[in-house]
């Protein structure tokens, strides 16, 4: 009997091959191969690479490790994953406790390089994004460990890194470009290999390049990797080229060893930017403006002190448990929630329809941030009337935006969500669908979410980047039945024990590992 492929299939089948294509042509151009000399190493057309990287090409087994063997990267291999069977439908209940940042925690990783001292960074969370930050410092001859009963981190640098000795697997699983400003002060000429982190379109480094160049530093780019070189650092007066956290970061950390004053301007004052400076302060170096977009750096060359310094709580994380809430119809508490970082986000959900509460507000222990505890309950959501888009802090978080997608699955009418800021990020929106949302990808930046009564159990495979996990991770939750999501390292890059703890309150995810 002749198989019948259904529309729903089509549909998934397209949109994998769309993913495939697009990791390919990915691959190819970090090789820097073109398209011609890439069909030549197949033996086919031009025009059938083309059509494999547009996603318009069935592309066989077989085919995929020919490629493989071209691109010299195993683009099919067996290796042990981690997966999570999630029996969705059921209610939340009691309070969670949002854990400190991840981005706080590897950005002040790289800061503390700046310290020729012993730097004890407290309240680290035990996630891979850290343990890759920790590898790659740790192959450069710096003495990093867990203290404090494993939720601290000493680290204390040398005087010179080995940088042949770089772990260049980890580097190449990270942001490794963040580290460029922190290691202008340890040589004169360096290698970074291209960032990875998220699979979400290509990073761009012109804000790190543009504002390094201010202070004295070139950087020449490779086809796989950066080379930077200066010879006399200086200060600087640097506009940054985009309001980009982690190129503000990157600026703050360099200038921050350069002997004078270096003004920052149109940096985002956003929370990971906050706790750099923060921590900075505690090694002695004066910053004028932190919670502002411009920043003075009164930068100096000799640091060396003992301190230890508290990361701050992860509005992100907030978010997450906020809309796992949210979307299963539940009450529940979120405690130590950065406000400041959440506001608008919860005015687009009070707009929305969503009945919370806020505790009075305390500090967090690193005696700057300001936390509330957020109460929610069972709420009818309806459409905003117009689109949810991020902007650069104080605007929405372009981290929190993904967490309207399943919300808006919940919502009546349809919600455009506008995800500017990644070329590729909205298509993995569309993973949702498998559940049975309605979501219609408009172009790769636009996605429109229609409301439904309600999501049924699938099987889904991560996503190769955090944030698209987490949120079908939420919308397994409140889907009716059995789900399985495949090859969880996306999300344990950014979430501890994140099974056990959504179970905590009433989820019921059980944590399968094998081949």
């Amino acid at each position: 009997m002749k198989s019948v492929i259904t529309k729903e299939q089509k549909e998934e089948l397209v949109t994998d091959q769309h993913k495939i294509g697009m990791f390919i042509k990915k691959l190819r151009e970090e090789k820097n191969i073109t398209q011609g000399e890439f069909a030549a190493s197949l033996k086919t057309s031009q025009s059938a690479v083309a059509r494999i990287e547009s996603g318009n090409q069935n592309i066989t087994i077989e085919q995929l490790m020919k490629m493989g063997d071209a691109l010299n990267h195993n683009i099919l291999g067996i290796q042990t994953t981690i997966d999570f069977k999630v029996e969705g439908g059921r209610k939340l209940s009691g309070s969670i406790q949002t854990n400190t940042s991840k981005n706080g925690a590897v950005n002040m990783m790289v800061a503390s390089l700046v310290n020729q001292g012993t730097t004890i960074l407290r309240d680290i969370p035990h996630i891979e994004e850290v343990s890759r930050y920790k590898e790659l410092l740790e192959s450069l001859g710096v003495k990093i460990r867990w203290v404090y009963d494993d939720t601290a981190l000493s680290i204390t640098p040398p005087k010179k890194l080995t940088f042949s000795k770089m772990d260049k697997d980890a580097a190449v699983r990270i942001r490794s470009f963040t580290f460029a400003g922190a290691f202008i002060h340890y040589a004169e000429s360096f290698t970074l290999p291209h960032s990875g982190g998220c699979k979400m379109g290509e990073r761009t480094v012109a804000p790190h390049k543009y504002a390094l160049d201010y202070l004295g530093v070139t950087i020449e780019t490779k086809a796989s990797h950066y080379v930077i070189t200066h010879k006399k650092l200086k200060p600087g007066i640097i506009p940054l080229y985009e309001s980009s956290d982690t190129g503000a970061i990157t600026a703050i950390i360099a200038a921050s060893k350069i002997d004078g004053i270096t003004t920052i301007k149109f940096a985002p004052p956003n929370y990971q930017v906050q706790d750099v400076c923060f921590l900075l302060q505690k090694f002695g170096v004066q910053i004028e403006g932190i919670g502002s977009t411009t920043l003075v750096v009164h930068g100096k060359s000799d640091i060396n002190v003992d301190i230890e310094h508290y990361n701050s709580e992860d509005p992100i994380e907030s978010m997450f448990f906020l809309s796992a809430g949210i979307v299963t119809k539940s009450k529940i508490t979120v405690t130590r929630c950065p406000i400041e970082f959440l506001t608008l986000e919860l005015e687009k959900l009070k707009r929305m329809g969503l009945k919370f509460s806020l505790s009075k507000e305390y500090i967090s222990k690193n005696g700057k941030t300001k936390l509330v505890d957020i109460t929610i309950l069972p709420s009818h959501l309806t459409a905003p009337s117009d689109k949810i888009h991020t902007q650069p802090f104080p605007g929405l978080n372009n981290d929190n935006l993904p967490f309207f997608v399943p919300i808006s699955c919940f919502a009546e009418g349809q919600t455009l969500i506008h995800d500017w800021t990644w070329e590729n990020r909205a298509i993995y929106f569309t993973e949702l669908n498998r559940l049975g949302a309605d979501i219609k990808l408009l172009d790769p930046h636009r996605a429109l979410v229609t409301g439904v009564k309600k999501l049924r159990g699938a099987q889904i495979v991560s996503p190769p980047a955090l944030r698209p996990t987490a949120i079908i991770l939420i919308a397994m939750l409140a889907a009716e039945g059995e789900s399985f999501l495949r090859n969880v390292y996306s999300i344990k890059r950014g979430y501890a024990d994140v099974a056990e703890r959504l179970n905590s309150i009433g989820a019921k995810i059980t944590v399968l590992r094998g081949i």
